[in-house]
């Protein structure tokens, strides 16, 4: 499984055409095909490559609507 560090995960932020990433509880996920992620963009609230772990305890939903592609692990 592909390794992610911060700053790698940076560079997948779903602008200009690249995949849009999150991490999440150590794991990455692809949210690239994701109508919630338009352009790397959530809602206006959240940005793709990041590690979103934190800022899901605000979320409208339970960590199940993360049912995306694994990609990696956050290291």
């Amino acid at each position: 499984m592909k390794e992610f560090t911060l700053e790698d995960l940076k560079q997948f932020d779903g602008q200009e055409g690249r995949p849009a990433y999150v991490a999440y509880k150590g794991m990455v996920y692809d949210l690239t095909e994701s109508s919630m992620w338009i352009d790397g963009d959530h809602e206006g609230m959240h940005a793709a490559g990041g590690d979103l772990t934190a800022d899901h305890d605000d979320a409208p939903h339970d960590e199940h609507v993360l049912d995306f592609p694994e990609v990696g692990k956050l290291v």
